[in-house]
Protein backbone atom coordinates (compact mmCIF):
# COMPACT_ATOMS: atom_id res chain seq x y z
CA UNK A 1 0.00 0.00 0.00
CA UNK A 2 2.84 2.43 0.02
CA UNK A 3 4.26 4.00 -3.00
CA UNK A 4 7.78 2.96 -4.83
CA UNK A 5 9.17 6.31 -3.81
CA UNK A 6 7.79 6.70 -0.24
CA UNK A 7 10.84 6.62 2.15
CA UNK A 8 9.81 3.56 4.19
CA UNK A 9 10.93 -0.02 4.49
CA UNK A 10 8.50 -2.25 3.75
CA UNK A 11 7.89 -6.19 4.27
CA UNK A 12 5.62 -8.43 2.84
CA UNK A 13 3.76 -9.36 5.03
CA UNK A 14 4.48 -13.40 5.78
CA UNK A 15 8.39 -12.23 6.17
CA UNK A 16 6.83 -8.79 8.47
CA UNK A 17 4.79 -11.20 10.78
CA UNK A 18 7.60 -13.74 10.70
CA UNK A 19 9.96 -14.36 13.69
CA UNK A 20 13.25 -13.31 11.28
CA UNK A 21 13.66 -10.24 12.10
CA UNK A 22 13.58 -8.28 15.65
CA UNK A 23 12.09 -4.65 15.69
CA UNK A 24 14.26 -3.90 19.00
CA UNK A 25 17.55 -3.83 16.99
CA UNK A 26 16.17 -0.63 15.69
CA UNK A 27 15.38 0.90 19.64
CA UNK A 28 17.32 4.20 20.25
CA UNK A 29 17.61 6.60 23.75
CA UNK A 30 15.24 9.53 23.35
CA UNK A 31 17.22 12.24 22.71
CA UNK A 32 15.99 15.91 24.92
CA UNK A 33 17.09 17.96 22.19
CA UNK A 34 15.10 17.49 19.52
CA UNK A 35 11.16 17.34 18.57
CA UNK A 36 9.33 14.33 19.39
CA UNK A 37 7.96 13.60 16.05
CA UNK A 38 10.94 14.41 14.54
CA UNK A 39 12.78 11.31 16.19
CA UNK A 40 9.66 9.05 15.62
CA UNK A 41 9.86 10.04 11.79
CA UNK A 42 12.95 8.66 11.94
CA UNK A 43 12.25 5.80 13.42
CA UNK A 44 9.17 5.47 11.45
CA UNK A 45 11.66 5.24 8.44
CA UNK A 46 14.21 2.52 9.42
CA UNK A 47 11.98 0.03 10.47
CA UNK A 48 9.72 -2.39 8.06
CA UNK A 49 6.43 -1.55 7.77
CA UNK A 50 3.51 -4.21 6.67
CA UNK A 51 3.25 -3.70 3.46
CA UNK A 52 -0.41 -5.28 3.72
CA UNK A 53 -2.26 -4.58 6.90
CA UNK A 54 -3.69 -8.32 6.99
CA UNK A 55 -2.93 -11.03 9.82
CA UNK A 56 -0.77 -13.59 9.50
CA UNK A 57 -3.64 -16.23 8.80
CA UNK A 58 -4.92 -14.10 5.61
CA UNK A 59 -1.53 -13.35 4.70
CA UNK A 60 -0.77 -17.27 4.09
CA UNK A 61 -4.66 -18.28 2.64
CA UNK A 62 -5.85 -14.72 1.53
CA UNK A 63 -2.66 -12.11 0.84
CA UNK A 64 -4.51 -10.11 -1.54
CA UNK A 65 -6.70 -7.58 0.12
CA UNK A 66 -6.03 -4.92 2.29
CA UNK A 67 -6.86 -3.85 6.05
CA UNK A 68 -8.58 -6.98 6.65
CA UNK A 69 -7.80 -10.15 9.07
CA UNK A 70 -9.80 -13.83 9.87
CA UNK A 71 -10.39 -14.38 5.66
CA UNK A 72 -10.53 -16.97 3.69
CA UNK A 73 -10.19 -17.34 -0.04
CA UNK A 74 -10.64 -13.78 -0.32
CA UNK A 75 -9.89 -11.40 -2.87
CA UNK A 76 -9.37 -7.53 -3.08
CA UNK A 77 -11.60 -6.87 -0.53
CA UNK A 78 -10.83 -3.62 1.47
CA UNK A 79 -11.28 -3.15 5.56
CA UNK A 80 -12.82 -6.73 5.59
CA UNK A 81 -12.84 -9.32 8.67
CA UNK A 82 -14.59 -12.70 9.28
CA UNK A 83 -15.48 -13.69 5.70
CA UNK A 84 -15.13 -16.42 3.30
CA UNK A 85 -15.45 -17.25 -0.66
CA UNK A 86 -15.91 -13.65 -1.46
CA UNK A 87 -14.36 -10.77 -3.71
CA UNK A 88 -14.69 -6.96 -4.69
CA UNK A 89 -15.97 -4.92 -2.20
CA UNK A 90 -14.98 -2.25 0.94
CA UNK A 91 -16.49 -2.70 4.58
CA UNK A 92 -16.92 -6.18 4.16
CA UNK A 93 -17.86 -8.08 7.36
CA UNK A 94 -19.14 -11.88 8.22
CA UNK A 95 -20.03 -13.32 5.11
CA UNK A 96 -19.64 -15.84 3.15
CA UNK A 97 -19.80 -16.31 -0.66
CA UNK A 98 -20.58 -12.23 -1.70
CA UNK A 99 -19.55 -10.45 -4.61
CA UNK A 100 -18.68 -6.89 -5.57
CA UNK A 101 -20.77 -5.62 -2.83
CA UNK A 102 -19.73 -3.30 -0.27
CA UNK A 103 -21.10 -2.52 3.93
CA UNK A 104 -22.60 -5.90 3.42
CA UNK A 105 -22.62 -7.60 6.95
CA UNK A 106 -23.53 -11.32 8.10
CA UNK A 107 -25.00 -11.92 4.51
CA UNK A 108 -24.36 -14.84 2.10
CA UNK A 109 -24.59 -15.57 -1.94
CA UNK A 110 -25.42 -11.88 -2.30
CA UNK A 111 -24.41 -9.64 -5.57
CA UNK A 112 -23.90 -6.17 -6.37
CA UNK A 113 -25.00 -5.07 -2.83
CA UNK A 114 -24.63 -2.67 -0.40
CA UNK A 115 -25.92 -1.41 2.85
CA UNK A 116 -27.07 -4.91 3.40
CA UNK A 117 -27.09 -7.14 6.50
CA UNK A 118 -28.37 -10.69 7.19
CA UNK A 119 -29.40 -11.64 3.73
CA UNK A 120 -29.13 -14.38 1.63
CA UNK A 121 -29.28 -15.08 -2.07
CA UNK A 122 -29.88 -11.39 -2.97
CA UNK A 123 -29.12 -9.63 -5.91
CA UNK A 124 -29.00 -5.41 -6.55
CA UNK A 125 -29.68 -4.44 -2.59
CA UNK A 126 -29.64 -0.86 -2.12
CA UNK A 127 -30.03 1.35 1.04
CA UNK A 128 -30.92 -0.34 3.94
CA UNK A 129 -31.95 -3.84 3.65
CA UNK A 130 -31.83 -6.86 6.36
CA UNK A 131 -33.10 -10.17 7.20
CA UNK A 132 -34.29 -10.79 3.22
CA UNK A 133 -33.94 -13.98 1.43
CA UNK A 134 -33.99 -14.42 -2.32
CA UNK A 135 -34.59 -10.36 -3.26
CA UNK A 136 -33.62 -8.70 -6.38
CA UNK A 137 -33.19 -4.84 -6.65
CA UNK A 138 -35.22 -4.21 -2.85
CA UNK A 139 -34.54 -0.65 -0.87
CA UNK A 140 -35.30 0.33 2.05
CA UNK A 141 -36.70 -2.93 3.36
CA UNK A 142 -36.77 -5.45 6.21
CA UNK A 143 -37.95 -9.32 5.90
CA UNK A 144 -38.80 -9.92 2.53
CA UNK A 145 -38.44 -13.13 0.69
CA UNK A 146 -39.12 -13.28 -3.15
CA UNK A 147 -39.89 -9.68 -3.80
CA UNK A 148 -38.56 -8.05 -6.68
CA UNK A 149 -37.66 -4.62 -7.87
CA UNK A 150 -39.30 -3.05 -4.94
CA UNK A 151 -38.88 -0.58 -1.85
CA UNK A 152 -39.91 0.29 1.27
CA UNK A 153 -41.26 -3.52 2.14
CA UNK A 154 -41.67 -4.75 6.06
CA UNK A 155 -42.60 -8.50 6.29
CA UNK A 156 -43.25 -9.23 2.44
CA UNK A 157 -43.54 -12.01 0.29
CA UNK A 158 -43.97 -11.90 -3.76
CA UNK A 159 -43.87 -8.47 -4.43
CA UNK A 160 -43.03 -7.02 -8.08
CA UNK A 161 -42.34 -3.39 -8.31
CA UNK A 162 -44.88 -2.96 -4.54
CA UNK A 163 -47.19 -4.79 -5.84
CA UNK A 164 -48.50 -8.11 -4.63
CA UNK A 165 -48.57 -11.60 -6.27
CA UNK A 166 -49.73 -14.90 -5.32
CA UNK A 167 -46.75 -17.67 -5.16
CA UNK A 168 -47.58 -18.82 -8.74
CA UNK A 169 -47.90 -15.43 -10.45
CA UNK A 170 -44.60 -14.07 -9.05
CA UNK A 171 -42.56 -16.82 -9.99
CA UNK A 172 -44.04 -16.73 -13.84
CA UNK A 173 -43.81 -13.13 -13.98
CA UNK A 174 -40.21 -12.81 -13.05
CA UNK A 175 -39.16 -15.53 -15.58
CA UNK A 176 -39.99 -12.45 -18.02
CA UNK A 177 -36.53 -10.75 -16.55
CA UNK A 178 -33.33 -13.20 -17.23
CA UNK A 179 -30.65 -11.47 -14.82
CA UNK A 180 -28.00 -14.14 -16.50
CA UNK A 181 -28.47 -11.74 -19.91
CA UNK A 182 -25.90 -8.59 -19.33
CA UNK A 183 -28.17 -6.39 -21.19
CA UNK A 184 -31.89 -7.41 -18.91
CA UNK A 185 -29.61 -7.34 -16.08
CA UNK A 186 -28.81 -3.45 -16.84
CA UNK A 187 -33.07 -2.92 -17.99
CA UNK A 188 -34.26 -4.35 -14.71
CA UNK A 189 -31.93 -2.13 -12.72
CA UNK A 190 -32.90 0.66 -14.41
CA UNK A 191 -36.59 0.20 -14.05
CA UNK A 192 -35.87 -0.50 -10.32
CA UNK A 193 -34.23 2.55 -9.46
CA UNK A 194 -36.80 4.53 -11.75
CA UNK A 195 -39.37 2.71 -9.48
CA UNK A 196 -37.98 3.71 -5.86
CA UNK A 197 -37.97 7.67 -7.26
CA UNK A 198 -41.25 7.23 -6.54
CA UNK A 199 -41.24 6.26 -2.93
CA UNK A 200 -39.96 8.38 -0.10
CA UNK A 201 -36.52 7.11 1.30
CA UNK A 202 -36.10 5.95 4.57
CA UNK A 203 -35.57 8.86 6.18
CA UNK A 204 -32.64 7.64 8.71
CA UNK A 205 -30.11 4.75 8.07
CA UNK A 206 -30.51 3.36 11.78
CA UNK A 207 -31.66 0.28 12.93
CA UNK A 208 -32.25 -0.54 17.11
CA UNK A 209 -30.26 2.59 17.70
CA UNK A 210 -30.84 5.55 20.83
CA UNK A 211 -29.59 8.70 21.39
CA UNK A 212 -27.49 9.24 18.83
CA UNK A 213 -26.27 11.72 16.08
CA UNK A 214 -24.77 11.45 12.62
CA UNK A 215 -25.62 9.19 9.99
CA UNK A 216 -25.36 5.27 9.45
CA UNK A 217 -25.56 4.19 13.03
CA UNK A 218 -26.98 0.74 13.98
CA UNK A 219 -27.63 -1.14 17.09
CA UNK A 220 -25.82 1.70 19.62
CA UNK A 221 -26.11 3.61 22.31
CA UNK A 222 -25.15 7.06 23.27
CA UNK A 223 -23.46 7.58 20.03
CA UNK A 224 -22.75 11.58 19.09
CA UNK A 225 -21.92 12.58 15.77
CA UNK A 226 -20.97 8.75 14.66
CA UNK A 227 -20.38 7.84 11.03
CA UNK A 228 -21.33 4.20 9.31
CA UNK A 229 -20.79 2.77 13.09
CA UNK A 230 -22.58 -0.24 14.64
CA UNK A 231 -22.21 -2.18 17.74
CA UNK A 232 -21.26 0.81 20.12
CA UNK A 233 -21.74 2.39 23.28
CA UNK A 234 -20.98 5.66 24.56
CA UNK A 235 -18.62 6.93 21.99
CA UNK A 236 -17.94 10.24 20.06
CA UNK A 237 -16.67 10.63 16.47
CA UNK A 238 -16.64 7.53 15.58
CA UNK A 239 -16.29 6.63 11.54
CA UNK A 240 -16.29 2.91 9.99
CA UNK A 241 -16.45 1.26 13.17
CA UNK A 242 -18.65 -2.17 13.15
CA UNK A 243 -17.19 -5.09 14.75
CA UNK A 244 -18.79 -5.29 18.31
CA UNK A 245 -18.19 -4.40 21.37
CA UNK A 246 -16.96 -0.77 20.93
CA UNK A 247 -17.31 0.99 24.35
CA UNK A 248 -16.07 4.38 25.55
CA UNK A 249 -14.11 5.47 22.59
CA UNK A 250 -13.54 9.04 20.99
CA UNK A 251 -12.29 9.89 17.36
CA UNK A 252 -11.73 6.59 15.93
CA UNK A 253 -11.88 5.42 12.37
CA UNK A 254 -11.60 2.18 11.53
CA UNK A 255 -11.95 -1.18 12.50
CA UNK A 256 -13.18 -1.98 16.41
CA UNK A 257 -13.51 -5.14 17.44
CA UNK A 258 -13.42 -5.29 20.99
CA UNK A 259 -12.32 -2.04 21.60
CA UNK A 260 -12.90 0.24 24.63
CA UNK A 261 -10.67 3.44 26.33
CA UNK A 262 -9.26 4.24 22.82
CA UNK A 263 -8.85 8.22 21.83
CA UNK A 264 -7.81 9.57 18.33
CA UNK A 265 -6.76 6.99 16.84
CA UNK A 266 -6.92 5.66 13.32
CA UNK A 267 -7.27 1.60 12.75
CA UNK A 268 -7.05 0.35 16.13
CA UNK A 269 -9.25 -2.18 17.51
CA UNK A 270 -9.20 -6.40 18.49
CA UNK A 271 -9.12 -6.74 21.80
CA UNK A 272 -7.22 -3.56 22.59
CA UNK A 273 -7.79 -0.85 25.29
CA UNK A 274 -6.68 2.60 26.64
CA UNK A 275 -4.59 3.42 22.71
CA UNK A 276 -3.82 6.98 22.22
CA UNK A 277 -3.37 8.33 19.47
CA UNK A 278 -2.31 5.18 17.45
CA UNK A 279 -2.75 3.99 13.89
CA UNK A 280 -3.01 0.63 12.36
CA UNK A 281 -1.78 -0.74 16.02
CA UNK A 282 -3.82 -3.41 18.20
CA UNK A 283 -4.45 -7.20 18.30
CA UNK A 284 -4.95 -7.06 22.19
CA UNK A 285 -2.28 -3.81 22.26
CA UNK A 286 -3.06 -2.29 25.93
CA UNK A 287 -2.05 1.26 26.70
CA UNK A 288 -0.12 1.95 23.70
CA UNK A 289 0.45 6.00 22.36
CA UNK A 290 2.02 7.49 19.23
CA UNK A 291 2.36 3.84 17.56
CA UNK A 292 2.50 2.47 14.13
CA UNK A 293 1.96 -1.50 13.58
CA UNK A 294 2.20 -1.86 17.37
CA UNK A 295 0.49 -5.29 17.84
CA UNK A 296 0.53 -6.87 21.11
CA UNK A 297 1.54 -6.42 24.33
CA UNK A 298 1.37 -3.26 26.76
CA UNK A 299 2.88 0.26 27.54
CA UNK A 300 3.77 1.47 23.83
CA UNK A 301 5.17 4.73 23.25
CA UNK A 302 6.33 6.18 19.79
CA UNK A 303 7.06 2.44 18.71
CA UNK A 304 7.08 1.23 14.98
CA UNK A 305 5.92 -2.49 14.11
CA UNK A 306 7.07 -3.94 17.54
CA UNK A 307 5.31 -7.44 18.33
CA UNK A 308 4.68 -8.41 21.88
CA UNK A 309 6.61 -5.99 23.38
CA UNK A 310 6.15 -4.54 26.87
CA UNK A 311 7.38 -0.84 28.23
CA UNK A 312 8.94 0.38 25.26
CA UNK A 313 9.72 3.34 24.18
CA UNK A 314 11.45 4.25 20.60
CA UNK A 315 11.37 0.32 20.31
CA UNK A 316 13.72 -0.03 23.16
CA UNK A 317 12.45 -1.98 26.06
CA UNK A 318 12.60 -0.56 29.42
CA UNK A 319 11.86 -2.01 33.16
CA UNK A 320 8.13 -0.62 33.97
CA UNK A 321 9.74 2.33 36.68
CA UNK A 322 11.74 3.48 34.21
CA UNK A 323 9.13 3.68 31.40
CA UNK A 324 7.14 5.46 33.53
CA UNK A 325 9.55 7.96 34.63
CA UNK A 326 11.02 8.49 31.05
CA UNK A 327 6.82 8.50 29.49
CA UNK A 328 6.32 11.33 31.68
CA UNK A 329 9.72 13.11 31.08
CA UNK A 330 8.71 12.65 27.23
CA UNK A 331 5.32 14.42 28.00
CA UNK A 332 6.36 17.45 29.28
CA UNK A 333 9.68 17.98 26.91
CA UNK A 334 6.60 17.62 24.04
CA UNK A 335 5.32 20.58 25.70
CA UNK A 336 8.03 22.30 25.86
CA UNK A 337 9.31 21.53 22.70
CA UNK A 338 6.56 20.99 20.24
CA UNK A 339 7.15 19.88 16.68
CA UNK A 340 6.40 22.45 14.35
CA UNK A 341 5.10 21.78 10.43
CA UNK A 342 6.53 23.16 7.08
CA UNK A 343 3.17 25.83 7.74
CA UNK A 344 4.39 26.74 11.46
CA UNK A 345 1.44 24.83 13.08
CA UNK A 346 2.83 23.42 16.58
CA UNK A 347 2.36 19.77 17.28
CA UNK A 348 2.07 18.57 21.10
CA UNK A 349 1.44 16.28 23.19
CA UNK A 350 -2.45 15.04 22.63
CA UNK A 351 -2.27 15.73 19.18
CA UNK A 352 -2.17 13.23 16.28
CA UNK A 353 0.98 12.71 14.01
CA UNK A 354 1.32 16.17 12.05
CA UNK A 355 -0.08 15.28 8.30
CA UNK A 356 3.13 16.15 6.83
CA UNK A 357 4.72 12.41 7.93
CA UNK A 358 1.45 10.25 6.70
CA UNK A 359 3.12 8.23 3.99
CA UNK A 360 -0.15 8.70 1.78
CA UNK A 361 -0.65 11.23 -0.14
CA UNK A 362 -4.02 13.01 0.58
CA UNK A 363 -5.54 12.10 -2.41
CA UNK A 364 -4.76 8.73 -1.78
CA UNK A 365 -6.89 8.88 0.96
CA UNK A 366 -10.65 8.86 1.94
CA UNK A 367 -10.29 12.40 2.42
CA UNK A 368 -10.28 13.14 -1.05
CA UNK A 369 -13.69 11.53 -1.31
CA UNK A 370 -15.46 13.07 1.31
CA UNK A 371 -13.21 16.88 0.60
CA UNK A 372 -12.08 17.13 -2.30
CA UNK A 373 -9.38 19.20 -2.69
CA UNK A 374 -6.67 20.18 -5.93
CA UNK A 375 -3.43 19.27 -5.82
CA UNK A 376 -2.77 23.41 -5.37
CA UNK A 377 -5.29 23.67 -2.60
CA UNK A 378 -3.75 20.22 -0.76
CA UNK A 379 -0.41 21.10 -0.45
CA UNK A 380 -1.16 24.99 0.80
CA UNK A 381 -2.99 23.03 3.97
CA UNK A 382 0.44 21.20 3.90
CA UNK A 383 -0.75 17.93 3.13
CA UNK A 384 1.60 16.01 0.34
CA UNK A 385 0.11 14.74 -3.01
CA UNK A 386 1.34 12.25 -5.52
CA UNK A 387 0.34 11.40 -8.72
CA UNK A 388 -1.40 8.11 -9.46
CA UNK A 389 0.60 5.60 -11.11
CA UNK A 390 -0.76 5.08 -14.67
CA UNK A 391 -0.68 1.36 -14.83
CA UNK A 392 -1.55 -0.25 -18.35
CA UNK A 393 -1.80 -3.83 -19.58
CA UNK A 394 -2.26 -5.20 -22.48
CA UNK A 395 -6.00 -6.44 -23.34
CA UNK A 396 -7.12 -9.00 -24.98
CA UNK A 397 -10.99 -8.10 -25.49
CA UNK A 398 -13.04 -5.27 -25.26
CA UNK A 399 -16.06 -5.58 -22.21
CA UNK A 400 -18.47 -4.91 -25.18
CA UNK A 401 -17.35 -7.99 -26.94
CA UNK A 402 -18.36 -10.44 -23.94
CA UNK A 403 -20.78 -12.73 -23.93
CA UNK A 404 -24.21 -11.07 -23.30
CA UNK A 405 -25.18 -14.58 -21.07
CA UNK A 406 -23.46 -16.21 -18.73
CA UNK A 407 -24.35 -19.64 -20.08
CA UNK A 408 -22.39 -18.20 -22.88
CA UNK A 409 -19.37 -17.61 -21.36
CA UNK A 410 -16.60 -20.70 -21.89
CA UNK A 411 -13.71 -21.24 -19.67
CA UNK A 412 -11.24 -19.70 -21.79
CA UNK A 413 -12.64 -16.01 -20.45
CA UNK A 414 -10.27 -16.82 -17.55
CA UNK A 415 -7.42 -16.20 -19.72
CA UNK A 416 -8.62 -13.10 -21.53
CA UNK A 417 -7.74 -9.57 -20.02
CA UNK A 418 -10.55 -7.48 -20.72
CA UNK A 419 -10.64 -3.34 -21.30
CA UNK A 420 -13.09 -2.14 -18.86
CA UNK A 421 -16.03 -0.35 -20.56
CA UNK A 422 -15.25 2.63 -17.84
CA UNK A 423 -11.62 3.51 -17.52
CA UNK A 424 -9.56 1.53 -19.62
CA UNK A 425 -8.01 -0.71 -17.32
CA UNK A 426 -7.26 -4.43 -18.30
CA UNK A 427 -8.95 -6.62 -15.49
CA UNK A 428 -9.77 -10.57 -15.72
CA UNK A 429 -12.08 -12.85 -14.40
CA UNK A 430 -11.31 -15.31 -11.35
CA UNK A 431 -12.57 -18.68 -11.19
CA UNK A 432 -14.69 -18.26 -7.95
CA UNK A 433 -15.98 -15.46 -10.02
CA UNK A 434 -17.08 -17.18 -12.74
CA UNK A 435 -18.20 -20.09 -10.38
CA UNK A 436 -20.39 -17.45 -8.54
CA UNK A 437 -22.17 -16.01 -11.28
CA UNK A 438 -22.86 -19.04 -13.10
CA UNK A 439 -24.55 -21.05 -9.71
CA UNK A 440 -26.37 -17.62 -9.33
CA UNK A 441 -27.30 -16.71 -13.04
CA UNK A 442 -25.66 -13.64 -13.44
CA UNK A 443 -23.78 -11.77 -15.93
CA UNK A 444 -20.13 -10.99 -16.49
CA UNK A 445 -19.15 -7.45 -15.41
CA UNK A 446 -17.78 -4.87 -17.70
CA UNK A 447 -16.07 -2.95 -14.94
CA UNK A 448 -12.95 -3.10 -13.84
CA UNK A 449 -12.78 -4.61 -10.02
CA UNK A 450 -11.94 -0.80 -8.84
CA UNK A 451 -14.63 1.46 -10.83
CA UNK A 452 -17.57 -1.24 -9.06
CA UNK A 453 -15.90 -0.86 -5.89
CA UNK A 454 -15.61 2.56 -6.28
CA UNK A 455 -19.53 3.51 -7.91
CA UNK A 456 -20.21 2.12 -4.42
CA UNK A 457 -18.30 3.98 -2.37
CA UNK A 458 -19.19 7.10 -4.23
CA UNK A 459 -22.70 6.74 -3.47
CA UNK A 460 -21.94 5.72 0.19
CA UNK A 461 -19.59 9.27 0.50
CA UNK A 462 -23.14 10.97 -0.72
CA UNK A 463 -25.00 9.10 1.59
CA UNK A 464 -23.31 9.80 4.62
CA UNK A 465 -24.06 13.78 4.74
CA UNK A 466 -26.46 15.39 6.82
CA UNK A 467 -29.18 17.81 6.06
CA UNK A 468 -32.00 19.26 7.48
CA UNK A 469 -35.42 18.60 6.17
CA UNK A 470 -39.11 19.01 6.88
CA UNK A 471 -41.50 16.00 6.55
CA UNK A 472 -43.92 16.64 3.88
CA UNK A 473 -46.56 15.07 5.70
CA UNK A 474 -46.53 16.54 9.54
CA UNK A 475 -44.53 19.31 8.87
CA UNK A 476 -41.89 18.24 11.71
CA UNK A 477 -38.04 19.45 11.34
CA UNK A 478 -35.35 16.49 10.84
CA UNK A 479 -32.67 15.36 9.83
CA UNK A 480 -31.58 13.05 6.67
CA UNK A 481 -29.11 12.03 4.42
CA UNK A 482 -31.41 13.20 1.30
CA UNK A 483 -31.52 17.08 0.62
CA UNK A 484 -34.04 18.15 -1.77
CA UNK A 485 -33.07 17.81 -5.53
CA UNK A 486 -32.64 14.04 -4.57
CA UNK A 487 -35.82 13.32 -2.93
CA UNK A 488 -38.47 16.38 -3.17
CA UNK A 489 -41.21 14.24 -1.11
CA UNK A 490 -40.04 12.65 2.29
CA UNK A 491 -41.33 11.88 5.51
CA UNK A 492 -39.96 12.23 8.82
CA UNK A 493 -39.29 8.40 10.62
CA UNK A 494 -42.42 8.51 12.39
CA UNK A 495 -44.42 8.89 9.06
CA UNK A 496 -42.24 6.64 6.83
CA UNK A 497 -42.86 3.80 9.62
CA UNK A 498 -46.58 4.31 9.47
CA UNK A 499 -46.80 4.31 5.16
CA UNK A 500 -44.53 0.69 4.96
CA UNK A 501 -45.64 -0.90 7.46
Amino acid sequence: MYAPEAPYKVYCPQCWWSDNWDPFEYGRDYDFKRPFFEQFNELWKEVPLLGLSIDPLASRISPHNNNAGHMKNCYMLFHADFNEDSAYGAIVLHNKSVLDSSLIHSSELCYDSMHTYKSSRCVGLRSQVTESLDCFFLKDSANCQDCFASANLRKKKYHIFNKPYTKEEYFKEIKKWDLGSHKTYKEVQQLAEEHWQKLPPKPHMDEFTINYTGSHVFQSKNCKECYEVGFAEDCKFMFLMYDPPIKDCYDISGWGNNLALAYECCLAGEQSSNLRFCHDSGLSLFNAEYSKNSFGGSNHFGCVSVKKGNYCILNKKYSEKEFNDLRERIISHMEEMPYIDKKGKTYKYGEFFPPELSPFAYNETLAQNFFPLSEEEAEDKGYVWREQENREYETTTKAADLPDHIKEAKNDILKEVIACQKCGRGYKIIQMELDFLRKMNLPLPRHCPFCRVNEKLAQWVKNLRVVDRVCSKCGEKFQTNYPKEEAPYILCKKCWLAEVV
